[in-house]
């Protein structure tokens, strides 16, 4: 077997892997959020579903860019595949960014700033 195919083999277990985390940590969300539902907890369902959505989602925003960095870097290295990649990391990271204020009710560099509520 040779390199190349190797690598395209090493791809398709990252993107599987980031595909299997964004169903599995979703699915894993939401039958959390029916249990709390189940206890009355409407207000904390809501938001441990959508705080486990979103965590879900950036975990395997993350994994799939790993995905094609390793294509982009092994496989395909033309210029126009690093430009595709640099615009899919570019909107990936945006959607991350976003995301994790989202999550964490702050701008990340004034995260500490504010007190945390539990």
């Amino acid at each position: 077997m040779h390199f190349e195919e190797w690598m395209e083999r090493v791809v398709q277990a990252f993107e599987v892997a980031g595909v299997g985390i964004l169903a599995i940590g979703s699915v894993a969300a939401l039958v959390g959020a029916a249990r709390d539902l189940s206890r009355g907890e409407r207000g904390v369902a809501y938001e441990h579903a959508r705080q486990n959505v979103g965590r879900a989602v950036l975990l395997g925003l993350e994994v799939l860019i790993i995905a094609d960095i390793v294509q982009t870097i092994t496989i395909d290295t033309t210029i126009e595949s690093a430009g595709t990649l640099a615009l899919i990391v570019l909107v990936r990271t945006f959607l991350s960014f976003s995301l994790e204020i989202e999550l964490e009710g702050a701008l990340p560099w004034r995260r500490n700033q504010r007190p945390r509520e539990e």
